[in-house]
């Protein structure tokens, strides 16, 4: 007799299972892999996307790429994530990341269809990866805390390492002093906020600058603006939240009044409330007021007059850097201005930069933040230099923060590769084979840096493992400019230690977290009770309202 069928899930509902779907999931990573293989390193390619709105985006960073490309498989997407990760915990290593992993996953393919269990595999990655970052401890060199020289030094060599393979390459010697020099005046914290970036077309990248303070575009203003003084030595500055201008009645309440007069009163009124708030805020002395709302065109007069500079609608973050910078507090109220809610500056100026006005705030008593200003041609040029720089600022945060660097160009990966392969010789079993297939996952990176140069990949792999082969040749690495292998170290092709091993782990996780998926349930989008016309819930016409239907009224 045969058993009635038992259905779970709802018709329509797609699922796969069992080691298809398995090998499904690591060819759509090595689908999104291939898509960005070619942007590794100094000779690495870019890529130009253009999204749905039609806006064109030129980039070589991994991150920036994987999330655009708008991948819809869900295994594939772990690699999105894990780009996103290395970019917000480090900055770089975007690329690098997404290639270990599909690696790791097409090191590990052979040994799925042949049938060995997934979670062996994703054991034994872990044990490789534990190996792996011990070792990256170990040899990495640190930095003396102590000395100041040395350690600008080194993040000036990471910084440089990082620019390397970024579009300004060839400008990288003048954004590391840029960049390291901006983080060197942050406090302990070292917070990303305080280095604000700001983009004016035209001129070019070597004329971008950096202001030890507060740099923003100026903002709307009515005509008496032009009035004011531009240029002012140990002003007091006055940072507000509130309006300096008068609203129309109907805006604020109603009013029934039955002759001219009580209308007049109103008005009168109205004008002495402003005038006194503006009087208020010049017997304090400031003598630049910065409101995060609209000062219209009585007050920007009254301010003209009196020979005090005013700006409104000074956005959020830039409000708040000055404050940090030239001290003082953001007031909701004028009724208080002592000289302990008042900043100051040693000198504040409106200057042209391009074809654009800035405020600068300079010599700011209490400076832990600063301004770049960059400069050049198209708006997509300018806007993937403020990618790389974002890349190398978080570089320079984290080798200050972790103060030891590992050699770059693919020799901490070779070196990796030599140790966990001479480890595996002393195990027994599958582990051996999966040690192995580890260690020949990271060749990867020196690997796809030749490829990416032009370099016959086969010979420079043959050369590098010979040299790591010797004593004393851990440090030996990939040399783009002269087509051979060198000292990394002693080249100054430098990275923060905290990068691989954040690379490594993520890079592992991602590729456990796949192989341990062996089922995958798409729900379909139920279609019977959709009207035609396919939208739900009513009129066709009206997104989704509902219909007047019978007894409603219109």
């Amino acid at each position: 007799m045969m058993k009635p069928q038992i259905i779970l899930l709802q018709e329509g509902t797609d699922t796969s299972q069992g080691k298809p779907q398995l090998i499904s999931n690591i060819n759509a990573c090595q689908v999104v892999v291939d898509a960005i293989r070619t942007t590794l390193g100094p000779r690495g390619m870019d890529k130009l996307i253009v999204d749905k709105n039609g806006k064109t985006v030129i980039s070589n960073d991994g991150a920036t790429i994987v999330n655009l490309l708008d991948i819809v498989h869900p295994a594939a997407n772990t690699l999105v994530d894990i780009a996103k990760s290395q970019d917000a915990e480090v900055g770089d290593g975007t690329t690098s990341v997404v290639l270990l992993a599909g690696e790791f996953l097409t090191q590990a393919k052979p040994f799925v269809e042949e049938g060995m269990h997934p979670l062996t595999i994703a054991r034994s990655f872990r044990k490789a990866t534990e190996l792996a970052v011990k070792r990256i401890n170990e040899i990495a060199i640190k930095v003396k805390k102590g000395d100041l020289e040395d350690q600008r030094k080194m993040l000036m060599k990471c910084a440089a390492t990082s620019l390397s393979s970024k579009l300004i390459s060839r400008q990288k010697d003048f954004f590391s002093q840029m960049v390291v020099d901006a983080v060197m005046m942050l406090d302990e914290l070292l917070p990303l906020n305080m280095i604000g970036i700001k983009k004016v077309q035209g001129g070019s990248l070597e004329e971008s600058r950096l202001i030890s303070g507060v740099a923003f575009k100026k903002t709307f203003s009515y005509a008496g603006f032009e009035m004011q003084p531009k240029t002012y030595q140990t002003p007091k500055i006055v940072l507000l939240n509130i309006e300096l201008e008068l609203k129309a009645e109907r805006d604020n309440a109603e009013i029934r009044i039955d002759n001219v007069d009580e209308y007049q009163k109103i008005v009168d009124a109205e004008w002495t409330l402003l005038y006194d708030k503006l009087q208020k805020i010049v017997d304090s002395g400031a003598k630049v007021v910065l409101s995060k709302l609209p000062i219209g065109d009585v007050a920007t007069q009254f301010f003209a007059d009196r020979d005090v500079f005013c700006a409104g609608r000074v956005q959020d973050d830039d409000l708040k850097r000055t404050m940090k910078a030239c001290g003082g507090s953001i007031q909701t109220t004028v009724n208080d201005l002592s000289a302990s809610v008042l900043g100051t500056c040693q000198d504040f100026r409106e200057e042209q930069i391009g074809g654009e006005r800035y405020n600068l705030f300079t010599g700011c008593p209490q400076a832990r933040t600063c301004t770049m200003i960059l400069r050049g041609g198209a708006e997509q040029f300018i806007e993937e230099t403020e990618r790389s720089l974002h890349d190398c600022i978080m570089i320079v945060r984290r080798a200050l923060r972790n103060d030891s660097v590992v050699a770059g160009g693919g020799a901490i990966e070779m070196e990796l590769s030599r140790h966990l392969r001479e480890h595996a010789r002393g195990i027994a079993g599958k582990q051996q084979l999966l040690i192995t297939a580890y260690a020949r996952a990271l060749e990867i990176i020196p690997r796809q840096l030749c490829e990416n140069a032009g370099f016959d990949a086969i010979t420079m792999l043959d050369k590098l493992r010979f040299e790591h082969s010797k004593d004393g040749g851990i440090w030996h690495g990939v040399d783009i400019m002269k087509e051979d292998v060198v000292n990394n170290l002693e080249a100054f092709v430098w990275e923060p230690s905290i990068m691989k091993v954040n690379a490594l782990t993520a890079a592992s996780e991602a590729a456990c977290l796949i192989l341990s998926v062996d089922e995958t349930i798409k729900h379909a989008q139920s279609q019977q009770d959709l009207p035609p016309g396919g939208i739900p819930g009513g009129m066709g016409g009206m997104g989704g309202m509902p219909g007047r239907g019978r007894g409603r009224p219109m």
